[in-house]
């Protein structure tokens, strides 16, 4: 569905200037957005995908990953096609990467707000998750389904790049309860390189997020030869721990897709170094995404006594009671049901 997009002001000869992410797209009359989905016609920006989902599914909340948001939890979890980066390694890449401009088609279902809310108490979804691609572009969507979810008592959550404009995420704060972003790299010419992004945005938007006290878990994929080795992982630990040792930090094991095909999985032991990286720089709460039977459970920062005990997406224990560690009563960080 083809709507006026928000968060963009009119320039000289039909052109526009787009300030809904880091880019600032200036774009020219009929052109696109890096993002593939907003378009100027005639000194109008306009989304085309309001409500055109590519896909929706009721996952476990910890798929996203958010360990410390509702745990135990179902998460309708929906998403538009298009994205703001071009990572190489993206791993849902059929539909993040897909451009209008160039393919002329979406192959989507259309769904209302009220569709998606109504979805959500019929499949017993605590939540709403904006996933997948990246949420940002479809922004306009996003932020009507999540002030409807507010109004029906259904939370919402962000998975995202981290790469949207301060006026955007000031804009979404009151309906927005929780977010995981991707901190993908430490260093600008990685971004540049490999997501065509820059870094600088994301860290802001973690920032921000941590002070309009949206709940925040923090992602990093870890690719060999990108960004595997101990300098990099000790500044992106050390960056969250400087803003709150107790933001969750997800290390998530790499494996070969879309335009990495070559690079090895990322090695066990090379994951076990990056929570011992996390732990120097104090982070309380590491875990590691993507491999079995280890890095998942929740232990008390305080204490250590196990919490929650996580098989994969599904929690086999549970121990927290009204935020807190029953063995100690240490309050627990986070939103948990």
């Amino acid at each position: 569905m083809k709507r006026e997009a928000l968060l963009y002001r009119k320039l000289p000869d039909d052109a526009v200037e787009c300030y809904l992410c880091g880019h600032h797209c200036k774009i020219q009359n009929q052109k696109f957005g890096i993002c593939g989905v907003r378009q100027n016609l005639k000194g109008t920006l306009y989304t085309h995908v309001y409500g055109e989902l590519i896909a929706l599914n009721a996952d476990p909340i910890e798929k996203k990953p958010l360990y410390h948001f509702l745990p135990g939890t179902f998460s309708l979890s929906l998403a538009t096609i298009g994205c703001n980066f071009r990572c190489g390694f993206c791993q849902n890449w059929q539909i993040s990467q897909v451009r209008l401009e160039k393919e002329g088609h979406n192959k989507s279902s259309f769904f209302s707000a009220e569709d998606v809310t109504k979805a959500a108490v019929k499949n017993n979804c605590k939540s709403i998750s904006y996933t997948y691609t990246e949420p940002t572009v479809f922004f306009e969507y996003a932020l009507d389904t999540a002030r409807l979810a507010k109004e029906k008592g259904l939370y919402s959550n962000f998975v995202t790049n981290g790469y949207m404009s301060k006026e955007a995420l000031e804009m979404i704060e009151p309906y927005l309860d929780a977010a995981n972003v991707d901190l993908k790299f430490f260093k600008e010419d990685s971004y540049r390189k490999i997501c065509s992004a820059s870094l600088v945005p994301v860290l802001e938007s973690i920032r921000l997020m941590r002070q309009l006290n949206i709940w925040l878990e923090v992602t990093t994929l870890v690719v060999p030869g990108e960004n595997d080795y101990k300098e990099e992982l000790s500044n992106i630990a050390g960056f969250i721990s400087g803003i709150d040792k107790n933001i969750p930090w997800h290390i998530s094991r790499f494996h070969p897709d879309y335009k990495f095909t070559d690079c090895r999985l990322t090695p066990e032991a090379t994951l076990k170094k990056a929570v011992e990286i996390g732990k120097e720089a104090g982070l309380n709460y590491i875990y590691v995404g993507n491999v079995l039977g280890w890095g998942n459970d929740t232990h008390c920062h305080n204490c250590n006594k196990l919490l929650i005990k996580r098989e994969g997406f599904v929690i086999l224990e549970n121990n927290i009671k009204e935020n807190r560690c029953p063995f100690c009563n240490t309050v627990i960080p986070g939103v948990f049901s």
